[in-house]
């Protein structure tokens, strides 16, 4: 069985490609599919636009699809900016992109006080079948803190910003292996690779039943 993973954003389908690369599962991404529809992320929860995702890509593809949606939740804006991290700029009018992202979240933190910068990556990744019915999901976070500049040059998005505490580093300063290690997207596939194997062995039992 191969998995689609429904992503176009090039960041994280490398993310994905590293950390999938030894868990013994076939799997493709977008780019397999450059006819595929875009779908629009309209859910107002990380959850609800996983599902949105994996469903109607695993409806137009044929495939086994599997979608996340992730983002960053900052405490002194009351969990913004969420499902709009990737957009956040844009819905301001304040241009577009991880560096435009970047700016406004320093811009609107300015005011913040070193103890009041604490901040989450959240990811909640969804299984489809391929007639578009989610059978799996799973969540997951990683705590940490905004600084007040830019550090490190590894990852993307709002890497550069996201101090984890304990570790003294940005997301954008870890190694690929030791971020997939601690990271919100890394703990969900784990998550989710477990449910999987179960799975799996459920739809293997059934279909020897039905064999017998």
């Amino acid at each position: 069985m191969t998995i689609l993973v429904a992503t176009r954003n090039t960041g994280k389908a490398a993310e994905f490609a590293e950390m999938l690369a030894s868990s013994g599962i076939d799997w493709c991404d977008l780019s397999a599919f450059p006819h595929a529809p875009e779908v629009d992320e309209t859910g107002i929860t990380f959850r609800a636009n996983a599902c949105l995702k994996a469903s109607q890509y695993a409806r137009a593809t044929g495939s086994w699809t599997i979608a996340d949606d992730s983002g960053l939740e900052v405490d002194f804006l009351h969990a913004a900016p969420g499902v709009l991290s990737a957009r956040w700029a844009s819905t301001h009018n304040a241009g577009a992109g991880d560096v435009d992202n970047n700016r406004l979240l320093l811009q609107q933190l300015s005011d913040a006080p070193d103890d009041r910068r604490s901040a989450r990556f959240v990811c909640v990744l969804a299984l489809s079948d391929p007639l578009g019915q989610i059978v799996l999901t799973a969540r997951d976070t990683m705590e940490g803190k905004i600084i007040r500049e830019a550090c490190g040059a590894n990852g993307f998005g709002y890497d550069p910003l996201f101090m984890i505490t304990e570790r003294g580093r940005t997301t954008a300063e870890l190694s690929p292996a030791d971020k997939h290690a601690i990271s919100h997207r890394g703990k969900a596939l784990v998550r989710i690779r477990q449910m999987m194997q179960g799975l799996l062995t459920v739809m293997a039992t059934n279909k020897s039943d039905r064999t017998e």
